[in-house]
């Protein structure tokens, strides 16, 4: 056993649907602009450009139910449904034709985002990590394996807030799909179990303020519900 010379944090971790056993999380990747008409509403040609990743880590993890605190040096926190892919299966290089085996589950995601913060820092060049990898920031549902699930290449999403539909689409109008998406990432990096991926969010993307609450729905998975509180 390993001594420490301070207390070592517990692992992040998700809910497994219908089990008590968790599913822990060794890192986060996201995809940027991955729905057509999410990219045009924030003023770029989805046809243009190949998948691009940002992290966000994965203490920052908030499960379903849970409060997020307005964040600080902000004042437009956006919500970005998304579906979350969790990871059975790493490794590198993985041919796309073989990466929806790596696919352990799926949850409903939120991606906040401080997009005052990320518009500065894509006029000014700098890293988004501010805008994206804060306390609370990486919302997820209570995850659902692939084998109840089956393989999810299509069905409804949406967000509303306070009961008021703000986001909608469909997982099929995807730019990159999942094992596109897991294949391009795995060139990069050595893509490990216990990896999330968050997969793009749709338009409609928006503020929400502090006493509202957001709720994502992916069709076939549990909802994912977040109060915004001061």
């Amino acid at each position: 056993m390993t001594d420490h010379v301070l207390p070592v944090p517990e692992p992040a971790s998700v809910p497994v649907a219908n089990i008590r056993a968790r599913f822990p999380v060794r890192r986060i990747y996201c995809v940027g602009r991955n729905y057509a008409d999410h990219a045009r509403e924030m003023g770029h040609d989805p046809d243009r450009e190949p998948p691009f990743f940002f992290s966000k880590p994965a203490d920052a993890l908030l499960t379903d139910g849970g409060d997020l605190p307005y964040p600080p040096q902000t004042a437009n926190l956006h919500f970005e449904a998304e579906l979350v892919v969790a990871l059975g299966r790493g490794g590198r290089d993985i041919p796309a034709s073989e990466a929806q085996d790596h696919v352990w589950g799926y949850a409903a995601g939120n991606d906040f985002t401080r997009r005052d913060l990320q518009g500065v820092a894509k006029k000014q060049g700098r890293p988004w990590d501010m805008a994206k990898g804060f306390d609370f920031s990486a919302a997820c549902g209570v995850l659902h394996p692939v084998a109840e699930t089956g393989v999810l290449e299509r069905g409804a999403i949406g967000l509303l807030l306070d009961g008021e539909p703000r986001q909608s689409g469909d997982l099929a109008d995807m730019i990159w799909s999942v094992p596109e998406i897991i294949a391009y990432l795995s060139r990069f990096v050595a893509l490990a179990p216990g990896d999330l991926i968050y997969t793009g969010t749709p338009a409609g993307v928006g503020a929400v303020l502090a006493d509202q609450v957001v709720t994502v729905e992916i069709e076939g998975l549990a909802p994912l519900v977040t109060r915004v509180v001061m």
